[in-house]
C-alpha cells in the first residue's frame, strides 16, 4: 500500500472538483499525501539537496559522530546486552527560521542564499494548501491561516524548517531513527530523501512506508487542524526507522500557529442549527501552552495533551 500522490497542478484546470474531492479523502483518511506539479522549480529543489548534502558532511557529519546516541549504541554493543534504547533518536537535525538566521550553518556555500529561496517558496505552497483545506471544510478563505496568525497586532504564524539526516546505524534494531509521534503545529510539508526510505505512517494499525518519489513535496496535517476542523482531519502517528544503508535527507516545513494564537474547533462546526447541535470534540487553548505539554509529551498519546490544556 503507497500514500495517495496528488497532482496539485490540476487544480487550476478543468478536473478541479475531483482533486479537491482527492485531497478531502486524503486529508480524511489518510494524514497524509504528496504532492507533485506543486510550482516549486526543479532547479531550486536540486540546489536544496546539493547544500544540505553538502552541510551533513562539512559541518554536522564528526558532531553526530561524537553524539550521545553514537556513543550510547557503541557502549550497548560492547556490552553484548540484549537491550534496546528507547528514548533515543538516531537522527541529526537542526532548525532554520526567520528569528535564528544568524545562526544558520556559514562554511557550506550557496547554503543560506538557496534555503531563504526555497523556505519562501514552501510557505507559498503552505498557504495554498491551507486555503484548500478552508474550501474542503466549508470554511471562508483564509480561516486557517488567520486562525494561526492569532489575534494581536504583532502576532504571525510561525514558519520553521527542520533539516534532518538519519545516517547510517550500525545496529537498527536497537534503535529508531525518530520515534513515533503525531505533530503538533498546522499544515507540514517535507522534502525527504529521493532514494533512502525510512518514514513510515499509521494506517489502520498497519505501519506503511511513505515511498519516496524525486522531488515530490510530503504533507501532513498537525495536531491543530484536527482541532480546528473539530476531528474531521485527523493529525496522524509517524516514525522513522533507522538503517544501515543510506544516509537518509529530511527537510520538513511547519507552518505553525502563533504562540499567542487561540486555537479551537472553528465556528462552522458547532454552531446550532435547526436541525441539531454539534458539540465541540476539543477545548479551546493557547497553542504556547499546548506547545509546553506536546515537548513534554511528544512520543506520548495526544489525547491527553489536549485535557491537558483544557484544565489551564
Amino acid at each position: 500500500m503507497a500514500i495517495p500522490v496528488i497532482d496539485f497542478s490540476k487544480l487550476d484546470g478543468e478536473e478541479r472538483a475531483q482533486t479537491l474531492a482527492q485531497i478531502a479523502h486524503c486529508c480524511e483518511e489518510w494524514g497524509f499525501f504528496q504532492l507533485v506539479n506543486h510550482g516549486i522549480p526543479e532547479e531550486l529543489l536540486e540546489r536544496v539537496k546539493k547544500v544540505a548534502s553538502e552541510c551533513y558532511k562539512l559541518e554536522r557529519e564528526e558532531n553526530f559522530k561524537n553524539s550521545k546516541p553514537v556513543k550510547l549504541l557503541n557502549e550497548l554493543v560492547e556490552k553484548k546486552s540484549e537491550d534496546k534504547l528507547e528514548n533515543l533518536d538516531w537522527e541529526d537535525v537542526f532548525l532554520l527560521s526567520d528569528d535564528n538566521e544568524n545562526e544558520w550553518p556559514t562554511k557550506t556555500h550557496g547554503f543560506k542564499e538557496t534555503m531563504k529561496e526555497y523556505r519562501a517558496e514552501l510557505k507559498k505552497l503552505a498557504v495554498k494548501v491551507m486555503e484548500v483545506m478552508d474550501e474542503n471544510l466549508g470554511l471562508r478563505k483564509g480561516c486557517i491561516k488567520k486562525a494561526f496568525d492569532g489575534a494581536g497586532e504583532n502576532e504571525t504564524a510561525f514558519f520553521g524548517t527542520k533539516v534532518s539526516h538519519y545516517p547510517p546505524c550500525p545496529h537498527p534494531e536497537k534503535l529508531t531513527g525518530l520515534r513515533a509521534h503525531t505533530d503538533a503545529g498546522g499544515v507540514i510539508l517535507l522534502f525527504q530523501d529521493d532514494e533512502v526510505k525510512g518514514l513510515q505512517i499509521l494506517k489502520d494499525g498497519e505501519w506503511i512506508d511513505v515511498q519516496p518519489m524525486k522531488n515530490s513535496v510530503v504533507i501532513n496535517t498537525g495536531d491543530q487542524i484536527e482541532v480546528l476542523s473539530n476531528g474531521r482531519y485527523k493529525s496522524v502517528w509517524h516514525r522513522v526507522f533507522a538503517s544501515a544503508d543510506g544516509n537518509r535527507r529530511s527537510i520538513a516545513s511547519f507552518y505553525n500557529p502563533s504562540l499567542k494564537a487561540t486555537i479551537e474547533p472553528a465556528q462552522e462546526f458547532v454552531e446550532k442549527t435547526e436541525k441539531q447541535v454539534v458539540d465541540p470534540i476539543y477545548p479551546k487553548f493557547v497553542f504556547g501552552d499546548y506547545m509546553a505539554v506536546y515537548t513534554e509529551q511528544k512520543f506520548l498519546p495526544k489525547e491527553p495533551r489536549f485535557q491537558a490544556v483544557k484544565a489551564k
